[in-house]
């Protein structure tokens, strides 16, 4: 059962982590931060990065002016291929990368365009498939080819399981170096799954976004859940893994809050400093490109 969220110790250092999931403003959805002042914020926590997210327009800009404006910390962004920028779309994809800085990283497959209506209603609406047949579509080919030519990472967005699954391997014969599974278990993955994609090579991602609910304007978090989250990465193993805040929702915790509070939460349901350390900085690291002190 849901319980109140406690908030946690100041020990909880926040140093050298990497917020893998960002939402900021200027956005179509209300965000309670715009993405300046989330930068600023993290590099004041001590933070070392972040990736900015939108369901709607690439980042890889709003990442280069960032760094520019303030600087100090890593801040990457990419592109989700949904319908607003043409759904499965190489070119967008290639010139994301090509945005002065290369500071774009991260290619979403579909997320809030999905043809999984995980977060929608009944009813017809447009969607952008990524797996017709039991195949990754056509189209796909090119985006795994670019992406692959210019190493970025590649993230299932609002997959299912099973068709994660099926574009994992597809992607890594493609040459995709870096593959991450954007919040399986919340999309409905099984342990089993989840073992499955580690095998594969994919690294699996565990939002604390996720686990937010409120009640009576308070905010409350699901520790049965967390707990799952825990022995799930206990029993795979920690390099299989990260975590971060899908966070920027108004009237949510800011993101180095969120991040704070998973990382304690996480840390009570028997993780070790070395598994936070592998989940929280080091394997986001690595898929950035950043020096992991190995």
């Amino acid at each position: 059962m849901a319980q109140k969220i406690i908030h946690p110790a100041d020990t909880n250092s926040l140093a050298g982590t990497i917020d893998f999931h960002c939402h900021t403003g200027p956005d179509v959805s209300p965000r309670s931060i715009n993405d300046l002042d989330l930068v600023r914020l993290a590099k004041k926590d001590g933070m070392r990065g972040i990736v900015l997210k939108n369901h709607y327009a690439i980042t890889s800009d709003r990442a280069q002016l960032a760094m520019q404006e303030i600087g100090g910390i890593e801040v990457f962004g990419g592109i989700a291929l949904n319908l607003s920028v043409g759904g499965i779309n190489a070119e967008a994809v290639r010139r994301m990368a090509q945005f002065d800085g290369h500071r774009g990283k991260v290619v979403w497959l579909p997320t809030v365009d999905a043809e999984n209506s995980f977060e929608h209603g009944p009813g017809p609406r447009k969607f952008v498939p990524v797996v017709k047949n039991g195949k990754p579509v056509p189209e796909l080919a090119e985006v795994f080819r670019v992406v692959a030519e210019n190493d970025l990472i590649l993230e299932t967005g609002h997959s299912t399981p099973a068709e994660s699954l099926l574009l994992i391997p597809a992607a890594k014969q493609a040459g995709v170096k870096k593959i991450v599974v954007t919040h399986a278990m919340l999309l409905g993955a099984t342990l089993s799954q989840v073992k499955q994609m580690a095998t594969m090579g994919a690294v699996v991602e565990f939002c604390w976004q996720t686990y937010l609910s409120k009640s009576n304007g308070k905010i409350i978090v699901d520790n049965k859940a967390v707990a799952n989250c825990a022995e799930v990465i206990k029993t795979v193993g920690a390099e299989h893994f990260i975590i971060d805040s899908d966070l920027g929702q108004k009237g949510n915790p800011l993101h180095p809050d969120g991040m704070r509070a998973f990382i304690a939460a996480l840390k009570a349901n028997g993780l070790s400093e070395h598994e936070i350390d592998l989940v929280a900085r080091k394997n986001p690291a690595q898929l950035l490109d950043l020096d992991t002190g190995k």
